[in-house]
């Protein structure tokens, strides 16, 4: 194995990027939020009025994380075009959830989450049951987040974990807080824009090094099995990428919110756009991923092909180019989980549950300290490092896929049974975890979604209820 190259990026180069990012993020959120200093919707929600570029790119850059850019490129390389493609399958959980997101703004003109939907439809059970998977998700993908900060910033300037983790958490929970969702959005826009122009910069250069006629024809030669789409594995894994993802979107308040915030004229083309767009990134890097197979690229660590690519080809300022890439994914991820989970907690939990008289600037205070207490909460169950960050995703998946058909037949059919809701998200996520211990980690949302859409289709169609859509439009 080749030895450690050491950090991509020397110390002082990566502090002077860490400065200017975060000056200019958490400069640019307190600029935006100031523009709308409302009443909680303003805040929470960004007035309701946002357009198609905006929400096209606060979707994308939410779904893109550290991930994205450095796992995508793993799988090219490890598994080739199926691993490539299955990781790409991810995205359509955005383009699925589209015509239902245009549904929920026809239902819910004055919703504000996700859990809104689940307790009015359903009642304080199901509530009950979606915010224990909601919260054991959002804790286990903040964590993801929070670590892969620590890991991704240490492998590429060599800072201390801690210190990675603490920087990154720290800038995007500053401008979440003081800005909101505005914030949130229009840092996501900047962001989007700069991991998709760099991401381009590193492919073009990649494949005018190697032309694509010469990356197949190497392969061919020495990896045929890695230009194979049909391996039964590879298609579960495909299958499985597809159901987690709708899983992820159609429960987490993060893409509720963007619902709630987008104009109902732009809510289906944003949410398709978004999603093509993300899947984009995950083809490009895991291409450059193949391309450092087919060269025959010495890897210290097979997770850092992207990093090792990208300073193959342009030096030092490949590196700076990746750095960039890598915080700017973290902390559109970041802050996009902070603000959605806290007006989450804030609306549901605060508001409707402990204290329903409060005013609508209590509420919003509420949300601002929910935002704190998320962070801190995250750093304290980060501190510790785990040994694999994609076991901790897997889990969850196993229960998010549970919500994808109680969220789906609930927008649909006045019949869906409010019991069979219940049953079909604690029984997906019972045998889906089963799957993931018995089976393998990434068989568990497939298990979980085909056991929750069998009791959700069976308990409504045997024991039907007639449930008024108007119960769905409840004063903010």
């Amino acid at each position: 194995m080749p030895a450690d190259p050491g950090p991509f990026l020397a110390p002082g180069l990566a502090w002077s990027l860490v400065v200017v990012f975060s000056v200019l993020w958490v400069a640019l959120g307190v600029s935006w939020g100031a523009r709308g200093q409302g009443d909680a919707d303003d805040y929470m929600l960004a007035g309701r009025n946002i357009g198609l570029a905006l929400s096209t790119a606060t979707l994308m850059a939410s779904w893109v994380t550290g991930n994205t850019t450095l796992l995508a490129p793993e799988f090219g390389y490890k598994n080739g075009l199926w691993g490539m493609f299955s990781y790409a399958l991810a995205g359509l959980g955005l383009i699925l959830f589209a015509p239902l997101a245009l549904r929920i703004k026809q239902l819910m003109p004055q919703g504000r989450t996700s859990g809104d939907f689940i307790r009015l439809r359903y009642g304080r059970l199901a509530w009950s049951v979606f915010m224990v998977i909601t919260a054991i998700y959002t804790l286990g993908f903040l964590m993801t987040q929070a670590m892969g900060a620590g890991l991704l910033l240490q492998a590429l300037s060599g800072f201390d974990y801690h210190v990675g983790m603490v920087v990154v958490i720290g800038v995007a929970t500053l401008y979440t807080l003081f800005g909101g969702m505005r914030a949130v959005i229009g840092t996501d826009f900047i962001q989007s824009l700069l991991i998709m122009v760099l991401l381009a910069v590193v492919a073009v250069l990649a494949f005018r090094t190697y032309p694509v006629p010469e990356l197949h024809a190497a392969l061919l030669t020495r990896h045929p099995e890695r230009l194979d789409l049909l391996l039964p594995a590879g298609l579960l894994i495909a299958w499985n990428s597809a159901l987690f993802s709708m899983g992820e979107v159609f429960h987490n308040n993060i893409w509720w919110s963007r619902v709630f915030a987008s104009r109902r004229t732009v809510v289906v083309a944003s949410f398709v756009l978004g999603g093509l767009a993300w899947m984009s990134v995950p083809l490009v890097t895991g291409s450059i991923g193949l391309v450092a197979l087919a060269r025959d690229l010495p890897l210290a660590q097979v997770n850092m092909v992207f990093p090792v690519m990208a300073a193959d080809l342009l030096g030092a300022g490949g590196a700076a180019l990746v750095f960039v890439v890598v915080f700017a994914s973290l902390t559109s991820t970041l802050d996009s989980l902070l603000a959605s989970t806290a007006d989450l907690l804030a609306e549901d939990v605060y508001f409707r549950l402990l204290r329903p008289q409060a005013s609508d600037d209590q509420l919003k205070q509420a949300a601002r300290l929910m935002v704190v207490g998320l962070a801190v909460v995250t750093l304290a169950l980060s501190w510790p490092r785990l040994d694999s960050l994609r076991s901790v995703l897997f889990f969850t998946g196993a229960l998010v896929a549970s919500t994808v058909w109680p969220v789906a037949c609930g927008l649909y059919w006045r019949s869906a049974n409010r019991s069979a809701a219940v049953l079909a998200m604690l029984s997906g996520s019972v045998v889906g975890l089963i799957a993931y211990v018995a089976i393998a980690d990434y068989c568990a949302a497939v298990f979980s979604a085909a056991i929750s859409a069998v009791v959700m289709v069976v308990g409504s169609r045997y024991w039907p209820e007639r449930f008024d859509f108007v119960l769905l439009q409840e004063e903010a």
